[in-house]
């Protein structure tokens, strides 16, 4: 039997199919210890399966029988791709089955952070609720409004389906190219990332991290939005440059932010956003739903099972690993 190695916990199903199948060691925590142990056993493993840990070649070189990582995530930026494909190792991810509740997130984040929902919810519980609201606490609608969305992809577009149908919003979008036939479903309309910024109500980013998208947005991208704009981040991090949006939010140039992911995750106790009433944050909680936790981690089991079956897995991200895998094996 081969051996897989886990650094995440998995429901008991889930854990029964894989002891089924192969030998098993289950790593549920990735503190110190888990790490020695997780290092401890790569030698033997022929399968990883996992999320949010960085695996770099200092771990990898450790691990000379590996044939395929599976992750419990759709985003693949742990991961040196190069590596990976030179020595023939299958990389999986887990798309599709996120895209719903993702595209819930953002939704949810456009809502309370227009509406203030957060704010006003901690106000009235520090009792300051002693009369009928004003001005003062009012919001802003998000029916009728623009939704400018960067990176129309599956989540994207669960995204501008929300946005058109639900809240009657008009749709723009920026992406590598245009996309008729989003365009035609949903009325969107394709712009500049520049035109997006400076035509949207609410700009939500949904672009993978990658060295094109880091530090997409900038100083001078934010001051290209309107005042009375609320930036939405449910892709990554470093899509945004933080120091930059902490400046134009403390300086009034946004009316808010709704942010799911920051650059440093946990977010620092101290970090000047929990101070800005006209933020809300919430702990990457994108997919974090019972039910699309269990699929990632179910689809992420049928990954890791059909590549070491030797077979190509649904959520292939490195074909060409399979050639090398091939010629080396």
């Amino acid at each position: 039997m081969k051996n897989i190695v886990l650094y995440k916990k998995l429901s008991a199903p889930l854990m029964a199919r894989l002891q089924q199948q192969a030998q098993v060691t289950c790593i549920e925590r990735l503190d110190a210890d888990g790490l020695a142990r997780l290092r401890d056993a790569l030698p033997e493993a022929h399968g990883l399966l996992g999320a949010s840990l960085r695996l770099d070649a200092g771990l990898l070189d450790l691990a000379p029988r590996l044939e395929a990582v599976a992750s419990v995530s759709v985003g693949i930026d742990n991961y040196d791709l190069d590596y990976l494909t030179g020595r023939g190792i299958l990389l999986t991810n887990t798309p599709d089955v996120l895209t719903e509740t993702t595209a819930d997130t953002g939704f949810a984040l456009i809502l309370a952070t227009a509406r203030r929902v957060t704010e006003l919810a901690a106000w009235v519980r520090a009792g300051q609720w002693q009369k009928s609201i004003g001005p003062a606490q009012f919001g802003s609608d998000v029916h009728g409004k623009t939704l400018g969305i960067v990176g129309m992809g599956r989540i994207g577009e669960a995204l501008a389906r929300r946005g058109h149908f639900g809240f009657g919003m008009s749709i723009l979008y920026h992406s590598q190219a245009p996309k008729p036939e989003v365009e035609q479903r949903y009325g969107a309309g394709y712009r500049s990332l520049e035109a997006l910024l400076e035509e949207s109500d609410f700009v939500c980013l949904t672009v993978p991290l990658s060295a094109a998208t880091e530090g997409l947005i900038g100083a001078r991208e934010l001051a290209r939005m309107r005042p009375e704009s609320i930036l939405i981040n449910i892709s990554r991090g470093k899509v945004v440059d933080e120091p930059a949006l902490i400046a134009a939010l403390q300086a009034g140039r946004l009316r808010g932010a709704g942010l799911d992911v920051f650059e440093r995750e946990p977010l620092l106790a101290d970090s000047p956003l929990l101070r800005l009433d006209n933020v809300v944050a919430t702990p990457h909680i994108g997919s974090a739903t019972h039910e699309t936790r269990e699929a990632m981690a179910r689809c992420a089991v049928d990954n890791l099972l059909a590549a070491l079956a030797g077979q190509r897995p649904a959520n292939l991200v490195n074909p060409p690993a399979l050639e090398v895998a091939r010629t080396t094996g």
